[in-house]
């Protein structure tokens, strides 16, 4: 070179100084105190700085090369590949075609086609692709992997694929690094099937995309042959080459083949992972190590992952053992698969321990490694071991990750440690980028606790310009406030979503509606439900269902059918729970016909009748008095998973009861006593009732203990009941204990329980005694209206 390293630093610096065109670049500094006179440099020694030069990436980033460069083509390939921005490998791009002595290089077409796809620059990379057609160039192996690659990572599988076809209409056979592109794009859309059986017919040589019964019809590349594709996209393009020599002969690969690369027996170990064929993987394994295939460190991480996640943990360990007497040295992913593995099986100790050993193995942790840390120790509100963890993370120079903030975040508001979880906010939330996801995940950790302020608070943040906040946060404040049952708020908020240039989706309409009716106010929910189908959302068969039963418990049936009725203009199926609200009310209405029309109606759409929906049949048969329907439900009922529930049962008690049959009452607290099935207290006094009719008081008193084990107390009924029992029993301590209880104000007097102990102790023969408590009868002020038969009706 022509002058010290240093001086030419700065002289190449000076030379490009006018074409820098960045001014908020940190350069700018630089040339500013640059001299004026510093010498010249050649374009061959400026690359041969650039490629010695410490400071590298900076100076790559000037690129505007004079006309004329004597730069090879490779030398033009190494500048070309090192940029980071699409706009100046465009740029440089051109330089080298402006020189009248440059000649088309297919290898600087697919780095820029790499660099444009990357950036998501599709116009400029169909412009790149014609230009490529211009210049009579063939695409190769290389560039259809490309395409294949960055198509893909675009979340575009159908159009990387798309050109696989491609690449098969022009006769061109993929290398093993297409295939392996190729099959990385089937299983990443779990397309596992086609996936192995294109790696299969790989191998054997053929290839026939139409058996792999992948979907190209929405690229409208379905209904034409090859030869027809292959023509249109020469058209498209206006390709110099003659069409012949472009579809040639379909040469196929050339017979059997295997892979030879690491790559692609990951990406077959990975797949088969996925697919949950264990076995297979592992033979891959095996079959690599037999070809002479060397595995890397993806290898076993792919590999330790898989045995991981079929939990076969042993077989995990013993891999990380086979990657030490290989000399294959472990990175920061092999302890994190190990890290994520455990902590799915909640074995803390683990995850601790292959934390631990990142560092012991002389590696840094990553952004993966503290995420799944912090989601271990704040799952199980581990505080201070969080706490050191973020602290570590501080003093290595890494902030918290975005998605770990909620995480933290949760933790602290789940232990109660609100002022911890205000600082952590401030500290690690200020002044940063973060997603509206992220911010709505800590909203709902509050909203789960019912604290809307601190939700609301976060809510209002002042955030710049360009952040707005996103329907999912709206919606969590919608929860927050219904959680409170703040509906003026929610209703507030709703209705100003608009002229904050956020409109409500699916998920908004759902849960205010959900909120409103659960509030008692069908009206306003029922006006929200016309304005989400007039938005074109359909809702959620749980949200008509919230309205139907707001509805009943307004006393609004009627208005429940109507909206039952235009579920069809809806687009919305009833569920079991519909005809179940249905069902209910024309029970609780008495109207037996109606609540069997719908039980008939949910029948005829393939619903099992549930306990619900039996209970509520039993309920209307009890009503009008057909108790050998109800009967025959309530024998349905202990066919079903768990039998008779309490309600079932206490209506069947009370029922026969009711209707003077004893027996039949009797047959049913055995029931329950068996089953140990809680009875509310109207069913324990129909039950005490029953076994004393039949002079089976010891169970009667079982039942009182077991009824007041439970925390029922007994009331006036229960009272009346025992003292039948305790009079056939001649217990005349229980008798004088409830006459007590009666005489000092502990029972309201009533003529019904006087009676009960006059007649009780008559039976016991104790006239005297039944003498005294008639005497008090007559003195004492009482209810004369009730009567010692009486029972509870309502269930």
């Amino acid at each position: 070179m022509c002058c010290e390293h240093e001086d030419i630093e700065r002289a190449f610096l000076n030379f490009h100084k006018d074409l820098w065109t960045t001014p908020t670049d940190p350069l700018v500094d630089i040339f500013d105190a640059l001299p004026t006179d510093l010498p010249r440099i050649s374009d061959s020694d400026a690359v041969n700085l650039i490629r010695e030069a410490t400071k590298e990436e900076v100076y790559l980033t000037i690129l505007d090369l004079p006309t004329g460069s004597n730069l090879s083509p490779k030398d033009q390939t190494l500048l070309l590949r090192s940029q980071r921005d699409w706009r100046r490998a465009l740029r440089l791009f051109h330089h080298f075609k402006s020189d009248p002595h440059y000649s088309p290089n297919p290898i600087h077409y697919n780095v820029l086609l790499r660099s444009l796809g990357r950036a998501r620059r599709w116009d400029e990379l169909r412009l790149c692709w014609l230009d490529m057609a211009r210049d009579s160039l063939l695409p190769t192996n290389t560039t259809y992997a490309t395409l294949i690659d960055i198509y893909s990572k675009a979340g575009l599988p159908s159009l990387a694929l798309a050109w696989l076809k491609h690449m098969r209409s022009r006769g061109l056979f993929p290398d093993e690094v297409t295939i392996n592109t190729s099959v990385r794009v089937l299983k990443d859309s779990r397309q596992f099937a086609a996936a192995e059986m294109l790696f299969s017919q790989w191998c054997s040589g053929k290839i026939d995309l139409d058996s792999l019964g992948l979907d190209f019809g929405e690229l409208g590349l379905s209904s034409i042959s090859p030869k027809q594709f292959l023509l249109t996209e020469l058209f498209k393009t206006g390709g110099r080459v003659p069409v012949s020599s472009m579809i040639g002969s379909e040469e196929e690969g050339g017979g059997c083949q295997k892979p030879r690369r690491a790559a692609t027996y990951n990406t077959l170990i990975d797949l088969y992972g996925k697919a949950g064929k264990l076995d297979k993987a592992s033979e891959v394994f095996a079959e690599m190590l037999t070809n002479g295939v060397a595995p890397d460190v993806i290898t076993f991480n792919t590999m330790i992952g898989v045995c991981g996640t079929n939990g076969r943990l042993g077989e995990a360990e013993a891999l990380l053992g086979e990657m030490e007497q290989r000399g294959v040295r472990p990175d920061a992913k092999t302890f994190n698969v190990f890290m994520s593995v455990y902590a799915a099986t909640g074995n803390v100790e683990k995850v601790l321990k292959y934390y631990r050993k990142i560092s012991l193995a002389g590696l840094r942790p990553d952004v993966v490694t503290h995420r799944i840390i912090l989601q271990v120790l704040c799952e199980r509100r581990m505080v201070n071991d969080a706490e050191n963890v973020i602290d570590e993370m501080l003093d290595s120079g890494f902030q918290v990750d975005e998605q770990s903030l909620p995480v933290v975040m949760k933790m602290y508001i789940d232990e109660g440690l609100l002022d911890e979880a205000n600082m952590f906010f401030e500290k690690h939330c200020s002044g940063r980028e973060i997603s509206s996801k992220n911010y709505a995940a800590i909203m709902d950790a509050y909203a789960e606790k019912g604290l809307w302020k601190e939700a609301e608070v976060v809510f209002f943040r002042k955030r710049d310009a360009e952040h707005k906040k996103e329907v999912v946060e709206y919606n969590v404040m919608v929860k927050a406030y219904g959680k409170a049952k703040a509906y003026d708020k929610a209703l507030s908020l709703f209705e100003s979503m608009r002229s904050y240039g956020t409109w409500p989706d699916e998920c908004t309409f759902n849960s205010i509606i959900q909120m409103l009716s659960s509030g008692d106010q069908p009206e306003k929910a029922r006006e929200l439900l016309d304005r989400m189908k007039v938005a074109g959302f359909k809702p959620r068969c749980e949200t008509v269902s919230a309205l139907i039963a707001s509805y009943i418990h307004a006393g609004l049936i009627s208005e429940g059918v109507k909206l039952y009725q235009d579920m069809k203009n809806l687009d919305v199926q009833p569920n079991e729970v519909v005809y179940g609200l249905l069902i209910d009310a024309f029970a609780e209405s008495g109207d037996t016909e109606e609540a069997l029309h719908y039980f008939h109606l949910m029948e005829e759409s393939g619903f099992t009748a549930n306990q619900i929906v039996l209970t509520s049949l039993i309920k209307a048969y009890s009503k009008n008095g057909s108790w050998e329907r109800a009967q025959e439900l309530y024998g349905k009922m202990k066919t079903l998973e768990g039998g008779p529930d309490i309600i079932a049962s206490n209506c069947m008690i009370n029922h026969f009861a009711g209707l003077g049959m004893v027996r039949e009452a009797k047959n049913h607290v055995k029931t329950f006593v068996s089953a140990e099935v809680g009875l509310d207290l109207s069913a324990y006094n129909v039950a005490i009732q029953a076994y004393g009719a039949a002079n089976e008081v010891e169970k009667a008193f079982n039942l009182f203990m077991r009824m007041q084990d439970e925390g029922l107390k007994p009331d006036l009924i229960t009272y009346i009941n025992l003292a039948c029992c305790y009079g056939k029993a001649g217990m005349i301590e229980g008798l004088k204990r409830i006459y007590g209880l009666l005489k000092y104000g502990e029972i309201e007097p009533n003529e019904s329980l006087f009676r009960a102990l006059i007649n009780a102790y008559n039976d016991t023969g104790k006239h005297d005694l039944a003498e005294i408590v008639e005497q008090e009868m007559r003195i004492s002020p009482h209810d004369e209206n009730s009567s010692g038969c009486e029972t509870e009706d309502e269930v």
